[in-house]
C-alpha cells in the first residue's frame, strides 16, 4: 500500500516537473522569438543571445554598479556603454524581468505620456493596490481618473497651496529644531530618518489639516503606512518566498485598518465642521480635504447633508493614503539630496545663502516670520529654485511604466517604428535628464543652466526635464514639493552646515565592493533614495551673517 502511495505521488511530482519545465521552455521560446524577429527587422536593442536574451549583457553593465544602486542606472549606463544604440530599444530580460521598451527621447516620450497616454503597468497597480486598492490617481484610468483628477486639481493649484504655508514653515521649524539637537550632540545621522518624518508631518497638515507630530513620536497613521511601505513588492521578485510570502497579506490587511481608521475619523470630523457652517463656502478651508468636502457638499441638497456618501469616502481615503506615501516618500528623498549638493559644492552653498540674505535680511532667525508674513518672498528666489532643479534633474526620484498597446509603435526621429504590443514601455527620466544629446555637461552640476538666456549652450531642454513626467497625467504634486523644498531651504541652509558622514558608517559596517556611481558615494538605491539614508553630521552656523 505505501509502496502504491509513493509511486503515485511520485508520478504526479514528474508530471508536475515536466509540465512546468515544457511551459517554461515554451515560454522562452515565445519571448526569445519576439525579439529576435524585432532585431531581424533592425530595431535597436544591445547585443543579444538567442537563449539569455539580453540578460547576460544587463549583467555585465550592473556589475559595474554596487550591488543596491537602483534600476534606474541601467538604461544610462547602456547608453554609456553603446553611445550608438540610440535612445529606444528593447530590453529582453525575461524570465528575471519584463521584456521591455526602453523610451528616453523627447519625442518617444512625448508619444507615450502626451499623444497617446499608454495605460500604467499592472505591476505598478500590484504595487500601489495595498496603499490605495486600486483606487488612485497614479494607476486610475479613463474617466475614473479625469474625474477624480479633476476633484483634486483645485487643492494642489499653486494659490491654494500659498494659503497653507503657514503649515509648512511650522513642520520645517521642528526639522530644524531637531537638526539642532543632532549638531549640539554632533552625532552622525540619518538625513532622510528626518527629511521622511518632516515630509510626512507636511502633507498630513496640508492634506487632511492634521498635526501628525511624526518628528516627535510615533503616529498610528504613519506606522502603518511605514509598515505597509516594507511590505510592497512589484509581484516579480526572483524569490519565491519573497514574491508568494504568505505572511504579506495578512500584514497589509493589518496595516490597512490602522490606516483607514485614522483616516476615516479625519475624514467624518472635517465633514461634520464643514457641513455646519452656513452656506457650505470655502472660507476657512485650512487643508486640500477641506476643499474637496466643501465642493463635495455644494453639490449636494441640503437633505444629503447628514452623511457622507460611502462610496466618494472611500475614494477620498485611498487619495490621501496615496498622497502621503508618494507625497512624502519622493520629496523627502529630493530634500536628502539638495543636502547632499550643498554639502559637496561650498560655492553653490554660499550662492544659495548670499540670495537668502538679500531676500530675508542677514537674520536666518527671521525668516519664518517673513515668509509668513509675505508667502511671495518664496517666489524671489532664482538660483534656489534652479538648485532644486538641478537636483530633481540629476536625482529624479520616479520613473515611469506602462503598458503598450496593439497596433501603437513609437516612432524614432529616423523614423523607425517599435511596436509596444506585450512590452512593457518604460518612461525612464533618469536616462534622458543625463542624456548629453540634451544636456551639455550632463553630468555637472550645474545651477547656472536654470537662469541663462535660450540663447546659451546650456539652455534646458524643457522636453527633456521629466522629474514630474509631463502630459495629463504628470505630477498632481509639483508645486506642493517645490514650495516645502523651498521652505526647507529657507529655513535650514544658513542655519546649518551639514557634512556628509559615509566615512564614520564605512568604519562602522565596510562597504564591500563598488562604492559610488558616476563618482558619487551618496548614489540613488531603493526608492531613489541616497545611499545609507545619507548619513550626516550638522554644526550650528555661529555667525550672525551666513557664512561658510
Amino acid at each position: 500500500m505505501a509502496l502504491r502511495y509513493y509511486l503515485s505521488f511520485s508520478t504526479a511530482f514528474w508530471a508536475a516537473l515536466v509540465t512546468t519545465a515544457v511551459s517554461f521552455l515554451v515560454k522562452l521560446y515565445q519571448a526569445r522569438s519576439a525579439i529576435g524577429r524585432l532585431r531581424q527587422q533592425g530595431r535597436s536593442m544591445p547585443p543579444w543571445n538567442p537563449i539569455f536574451g539580453h540578460l547576460y549583457f544587463c549583467y555585465k553593465v550592473t556589475s559595474r554598479l554596487p550591488r543596491d544602486a537602483h534600476p534606474n542606472y541601467l538604461p544610462d549606463m547602456i547608453r554609456r556603454e553603446l553611445p550608438e544604440l540610440g535612445p529606444i530599444f528593447y530590453l529582453d530580460t525575461w524570465p528575471i524581468g519584463p521584456q521591455m521598451l526602453v523610451v528616453a527621447s523627447t519625442q518617444g516620450l512625448h508619444q507615450i505620456t502626451q499623444e497617446h497616454s499608454l495605460p500604467k503597468h499592472p505591476g505598478l497597480k500590484h504595487f500601489l493596490n495595498p496603499i490605495a486598492e486600486g483606487l488612485d490617481l497614479v494607476t486610475m484610468e479613463g474617466d475614473l481618473w479625469k474625474k477624480w483628477r479633476g476633484i483634486f486639481n483645485p487643492g494642489f493649484s499653486s494659490n491654494y497651496l500659498m494659503s497653507l504655508v503657514g503649515g509648512i514653515v511650522e513642520e520645517t521649524e521642528q526639522f530644524c529644531k531637531n537638526l539642532e539637537s543632532l549638531a549640539q550632540d554632533h552625532v552622525v545621522f540619518r538625513m532622510k530618518d528626518l527629511t521622511d518624518n518632516l515630509t510626512m508631518d507636511v502633507i498630513g497638515r496640508i492634506v487632511m489639516n492634521v498635526q501628525l507630530n511624526s518628528q516627535a513620536h510615533n503616529n498610528p497613521l504613519v506606522n502603518g503606512l511605514r509598515s505597509q511601505v516594507k511590505w510592497l513588492t512589484f509581484g516579480a521578485d526572483i524569490n519565491p518566498f519573497a514574491r508568494y510570502n504568505p505572511v504579506r497579506p495578512f500584514v497589509h490587511w493589518y496595516n490597512s485598518r490602522r490606516m483607514n481608521s485614522f483616516i476615516s475619523q479625519v475624514i467624518e470630523s472635517r465633514f461634520s465642521e464643514l457641513n455646519a457652517r452656513e452656506g457650505n463656502t470655502e472660507r476657512g478651508s485650512k487643508s486640500i480635504i477641506d476643499l474637496v468636502l466643501t465642493s463635495y457638499l455644494s453639490d449636494r441638497s441640503p437633505t444629503t447633508f447628514a452623511n457622507i456618501d460611502p462610496t466618494f469616502k472611500r475614494f477620498t481615503m485611498n487619495q490621501i493614503k496615496l498622497f502621503l506615501f508618494s507625497g512624502h516618500d519622493t520629496t523627502s528623498s529630493t530634500v536628502c539630496y539638495i543636502f547632499y549638493v550643498l554639502a559637496t559644492n561650498p560655492g553653490i552653498l554660499k550662492r544659495v545663502r548670499d540670495e537668502h540674505d538679500s531676500v530675508f535680511g542677514l537674520d536666518p532667525q527671521e525668516a519664518s516670520d517673513l515668509i509668513t508674513a509675505d508667502l511671495y518672498l518664496l517666489n524671489r528666489l532664482p538660483y534656489t529654485i534652479a538648485v532644486i532643479k538641478e537636483v530633481l534633474r540629476l536625482y529624479p526620484a520616479v520613473s515611469g511604466t506602462r503598458i503598450g498597446e496593439p497596433g501603437f509603435d513609437v516612432v524614432d526621429d529616423t523614423g523607425q517604428h517599435y511596436p509596444t504590443h506585450n512590452f512593457l514601455v518604460w518612461d525612464i527620466g533618469h536616462a534622458i535628464q543625463r542624456n548629453p544629446a540634451y544636456w551639455p555637461r550632463h553630468d555637472d552640476f550645474l545651477p547656472g543652466r536654470w537662469m541663462v538666456s535660450p540663447e546659451d549652450a546650456l539652455y534646458p531642454t524643457k522636453a527633456a526635464y521629466r522629474p514630474f513626467s509631463q502630459g495629463p497625467r504628470n505630477c498632481i504634486g509639483q508645486e506642493l514639493a517645490m514650495i516645502e523644498m523651498k521652505v526647507i531651504l529657507v529655513l535650514a541652509a544658513r542655519r546649518f552646515n551639514v557634512t556628509l558622514g559615509y566615512e564614520a558608517v564605512d568604519r562602522m559596517k565596510p562597504k564591500k565592493g563598488i562604492t559610488s556611481v558616476y563618482g558619487e558615494r551618496g548614489y540613488q538605491v531603493e526608492r531613489a533614495q541616497p545611499q545609507a539614508d545619507l548619513p550626516c553630521y550638522a554644526e550650528m552656523v555661529k555667525a550672525s551673517k551666513s557664512a561658510l
